[in-house]
């Protein structure tokens, strides 16, 4: 008897310390602090655009804490030759922190006329473009996208041709904007590029 008692005894604190146990357990799901960054991501970046090699959506919160340079572009534009410099410019600092991101739009000369597979096939094959590059897109005037309207208030600035350029600090800040005579690997942008990196 004495010894039933003493394992009926024992198998409760067992299951007591199982239940403590259970309470103080990690909770399945993660802590706030780990959750994705959507709160953290800065109002500039709450947008999505296509991605412009095979359409698939794109949340630009997910360039959340990076330096950013925002670039409209163009294929027939006598700017189109700074495709090379941008992509020389994010091989070089994308890992410490930078990243372009690109903008082909027609509004400028109808210098992009093409459609996005035409422009993909164009960035890479004729400068091995791998940075990010968006669906063809309108950036000025009435109809621009909400990005561009956004990027337009902040700076204080429209673009005013192809291979405009806005700068973006981590925090989601636009700190400038460079017209399309600023080359990417300028001293300038470049100088301005490694202080916020």
């Amino acid at each position: 008897m004495a010894f039933l008692t003493s394992t009926l005894r024992i198998s409760g604190l067992v299951a007591a310390l199982c239940a403590s146990a259970m309470l103080h357990a990690a909770p399945d799901t993660p802590a706030p602090a780990t959750q994705p960054a959507a709160a953290a991501c800065p109002a500039i970046l709450k947008h999505s655009f296509n991605r412009l090699q095979d359409d698939a959506p794109q949340n630009l919160c997910q360039y959340a804490g990076k330096v950013i340079l925002v670039v409209n572009t163009a294929s027939y534009c006598g700017f189109t030759g700074q495709y090379e410099g941008l992509e020389a410019l994010y091989a070089k600092y994308k890992d410490k922190g930078l990243v372009v991101l690109g903008f082909p739009s027609n509004d400028f000369g109808q210098q992009e006329p093409g459609n996005d597979k035409e422009i993909a096939d164009f960035c890479f094959n004729t400068y091995a473009v791998k940075f990010p590059m968006f669906s063809k897109t309108v950036v000025s005037g009435a109809r621009r996208n909400a990005l561009y309207a956004q990027l337009a208030k902040e700076s204080g600035t429209a673009p005013k041709w192809n291979f405009y350029k806005y700068l973006i600090d981590r925090n989601g800040r636009v700190v400038d904007s460079y017209n399309s005579m600023t080359a990417p690997l300028s001293k300038s942008l470049v100088g301005d590029i490694e202080k916020l990196l």
